[in-house]
């Protein structure tokens, strides 16, 4: 099926009323390369705002109002999933890492927890970016409908971690890391004994997606997730890194970051001496 603009299906097929459609959004055609064009706009764009308003009242309302809307669609969304017209037990159980990154970004806007912000950093900018640069995305009764949910829900998720680092100011710490890692085996263990119980596939752990991805490079399953993991582990190190060693001058040279064990703020260039 070669993808067509969502308005151009809304007319083919009107929303709610059409059959079954069989098909899946093709890999970097034209409303593909849209989309990432589009994250990288929104992304500019984001981290240009938080850093204009930085330390005002606006910052946190702002954050908040963005993380209780997410809130809600991802609920309405996974609710959707739930019902006896959409309920697949392939797709419908919020055990994807998307859904549960959702969740935990929503929270991450609305309540600020150290530990939140770094599963979303990690989580957002590896394991969310390969939904964005390699989406599978199969429609299934409403193409308008899924197309837009499925790039709304990725790309807030995707811009948080992008506004919190390098517009906000926090840092990440080995103890983020630590825990980080710890969060994701955990997921992967729930997810890998539901998909042995019911033969699904939630976190892509029992076969890549059909429509491609860097896990094909990897090598057959089970090898692949141990590679996964390998490259994971070493990546995110290599993400925090660098933070590590700022936070580490910048203590040194007396401007001692706000933090907690698994996250520092940097202090802002704006606020009184």
């Amino acid at each position: 099926m070669v993808w067509a603009w969502p308005w151009t299906l809304e007319r083919a097929s009107p929303f709610l009323s059409a059959p079954p459609s069989s098909g899946r959004m093709e890999l970097f055609g034209v409303s593909h390369i849209a989309m990432l064009v589009l994250v990288l706009i929104l992304c500019v764009s984001a981290v240009w705002g938080a850093r204009r308003f930085r330390d005002t009242a606006l910052e946190k309302r702002a954050t908040r109002a963005v993380g209780w809307v997410l809130l809600a669609l991802s609920l309405f969304w996974t609710g959707r999933g739930l019902l006896p017209a959409h309920w697949d037990i392939a797709q419908s159980l919020p055990l994807h890492l998307s859904d549960v990154l959702q969740i935990v970004t929503a929270l991450a806007l609305i309540a600020r927890p150290g530990w939140a912000i770094a599963i979303v950093y990690y989580w957002a900018l590896t394991l969310n970016l390969q939904s964005l640069l390699t989406p599978d995305l199969s429609y299934t009764t409403q193409p308008v409908v899924e197309f837009t949910m499925y790039w709304t829900l990725h790309i807030v998720v995707f811009l948080a971690p992008v506004v919190f680092t390098f517009g906000l100011g926090y840092r990440l710490t080995w103890t983020g890391y630590v825990v980080v890692l710890a969060v994701t085996v955990a997921w992967a263990g729930v997810a890998g004994l539901v998909n042995s119980v019911t033969g699904a596939n939630y976190g892509y752990l029992g076969h890549p997606p059909a429509g491609g991805s860097l896990l094909d490079l990897l090598g057959p399953w089970p090898i692949y997730i141990l590679w996964e993991g390998v490259v994971v582990a070493t990546g995110w190190a290599l993400m925090t890194w660098p933070w590590t060693r700022l936070n580490r001058q910048r203590v040194t040279a007396g401007g001692a970051p706000e933090n907690n064990s698994t996250l520092r703020r940097r202090p802002s260039v704006l606020r009184a001496p």
